[in-house]
């Protein structure tokens, strides 16, 4: 019998219905109901009401345990006093003006003594912008077409970065990419020699961090040989940091694994929550950077450079990286002895900063969507086919309250799908 209360969720459905009337999907995108990944759906809360440290409440009060950290940005904790203080007082002076804000020079001088590929740093408001950019400068810079893409990619959403077969993409919209897979630089050679020379970057994430199978880390001697690689063929090497910058290495992913990309984006855990990315670039690509037609509206605001300071020096004197390899490795190892309790087989991979969940007894993954949906019910908040985030703000008794639904729900499951 479930020791954890099942929530329901009257009030927030009747915000979602509401939502349906106004908003296409009510909730889009990978955050709504409409790519079936929230299954039972009745599980699942779809609007939330507040927000503090590492956890959400829905409309109907429920509180949840949140490891998604709404996907990425959360990396200090909801509502951190440091970061909104610093925004609140930019706020007070002024935001949006017409001369940009000291804040943003200040932003990027910090940036550039923090990152060890960076040179100089370009501001934006979302990770699409910031891997858009960085294609377009190398396009720019090396007067060639062609993108290199590692298989399982996500890079944004804009045309380039998406398949010839999603809904309102033109074909010429991404004749020019070309993906090869991950860890064989013999298929990278082929692919150039195929490509004719014509390729103006590889852009990739720092290891295989893609859904619906197990991550893949990468090693040192993989990233020299794809920066040797990119070096000969003279081509730029973009690193998407957005999800896993600042979480692995303070310096940058491409830090962590022992070499310098030419090109580096960050969004969502530069300054816990509040909007604006980066690209930070080396020396060479700084006057091709200054060449590109490329800005918004509020590009420029203010308040998300003052969070950023706040953020960055916070997660330098918090120590993150190390924080979330630790809490990570202590929460994994927790669900692992917790599913075996119950003879389920969880598989555990990826960096434990962001670390991914399957269950193994069913290759059809619906067993892990299952007790997915069972922890969500009881408060513990996980998505079935996506990496995890680790927030500063998680506790050890967070942990142990992570461990305890976790078993909880796998109770549930193995009750419902008893053992032959």
């Amino acid at each position: 019998m479930s020791r954890f209360p099942v929530y329901s969720h009257e009030k927030s459905r009747a915000w979602f219905d509401r939502a349906l009337k106004v908003i296409p999907s009510g909730v889009y995108g990978h955050l709504g109901p409409s790519e079936g990944l929230f299954l039972p759906i009745e599980n699942w809360p779809l609007i939330s009401s507040r927000a503090e440290g590492t956890y959400f409440w829905d409309m109907d009060g429920n509180r949840y345990l949140d490891f998604m950290c709404a996907y990425g940005p959360n990396v200090l904790g909801y509502n951190d006093p440091d970061v909104d203080a610093a925004a609140l007082e930019q706020l007070r002076r002024g935001n949006c003006t017409t001369a940009p804000s000291y804040k943003m020079v200040e932003c990027a001088e910090l940036l550039v003594d923090t990152v060890a590929s960076a040179d100089w740093a370009f501001f934006m408001k979302n990770g699409t912008d910031a891997t858009t950019f960085s294609v377009m400068l190398a396009r720019a810079h090396t007067r060639k077409k062609k993108i290199f893409f590692l298989r399982g990619y996500y890079h944004g959403n804009d045309q380039w970065a998406m398949k010839a077969d999603y809904p309102g993409i033109l074909p010429e919209e991404v004749a020019n990419n070309v993906i090869v897979p991950w860890f064989d630089l013999e298929a990278m050679e082929r692919a150039y020699d195929e490509a004719k020379g014509d390729v103006a970057a590889l852009i990739a994430q720092p290891y295989d961090h893609g859904n619906f199978y197990d991550n893949r880390c990468a090693s040192k001697e993989y990233w020299a040989q794809v920066r040797k690689f990119c070096d000969e063929k003279g081509m730029l090497l973009i690193i998407d940091d957005v999800r896993t910058g600042f979480r692995l290495d303070l310096a940058g992913s491409d830090h962590y694994y022992g070499f310098k990309a030419d090109l580096i984006c960050f969004c969502k855990a530069l300054a816990n929550g509040y909007n604006m990315s980066a690209v930070c670039g080396r020396e060479a690509y700084r006057a091709t950077a200054s060449s590109l037609s490329f800005t918004g509206s509020y590009w420029m605001s203010a308040e998300p450079f003052a969070a950023c300071i706040a953020c960055i020096e916070k997660m330098k004197k918090l120590d993150t990286p190390r924080l979330f390899r630790e809490k990570g490795t202590r929460l994994t190892d927790g669900l692992v002895a917790a599913a075996k309790e119950y003879g389920f087989d969880l598989r555990v991979s990826g960096e434990p900063a962001l670390f991914y969940l399957r269950i193994a007894d069913d290759d059809s993954l619906m067993l892990h969507q299952e007790w997915v949906a069972e922890c969500v019910a009881r408060g513990l908040f996980l998505t079935s086919h996506h990496n995890h985030f680790l927030n500063a703000a998680v506790t050890d008794e967070d942990i142990r309250l992570a461990v305890d639904i976790a078993a909880d729900a796998f109770s549930v499951v193995r009750e419902r799908h008893p053992k032959d």
